[in-house]
């Protein structure tokens, strides 16, 4: 009986991260400048300066757009980011969708499941970068 209120507690405690990548694939071509069209919706305040700086750090430089995104834009970032609150706010949510010519090339979502666990108030940062080194293994 010990054993098994020791495991239910376990597993509420831990909390479940929910990574979601599909690589860019352009087939060895250059990815160019990509166009971030900027989300007056995300309130978490460090996240365009993240991701760009994850762009960069594959040697890919960022334009951050208001939308509509110019036609000139042939790569384009769409993103959404959500926080969850439990004493602090925290990077519950995100989502990065890469098009080109209008055909998605390249996606990740991360998800924080709640519960206990401690990682949920992690960085921004910390848990950014491995997706966008994901979604940008290629470059």
């Amino acid at each position: 009986m010990r054993q098994t209120a020791v495991l239910v507690l376990l597993i509420t405690l831990s909390a479940c991260t929910t990574v979601r990548v599909n690589k860019v694939d352009l087939g060895g071509r250059p990815l160019g400048v990509v166009c971030i069209e900027n989300n007056p919706k995300v309130l978490v305040d460090d996240f365009v300066p993240i991701v760009e700086s994850g762009f960069e750090r594959h040697g890919i430089s960022t334009v951050l757009q208001q939308p509509p995104v110019p036609a000139t834009c042939e790569v384009v970032l769409t993103y959404t980011a959500r926080r969850g609150w439990d004493a602090v706010p925290y990077l519950k949510y995100a989502e990065l969708q890469l098009s080109q010519d209008g055909r998605v090339i390249g996606s990740a979502t991360y998800r924080h499941g709640g519960g206990f666990g401690l990682n949920k108030w992690a960085s921004t940062q910390s848990k950014m970068t491995p997706v966008i080194d994901a979604l940008l293994i290629d470059y």
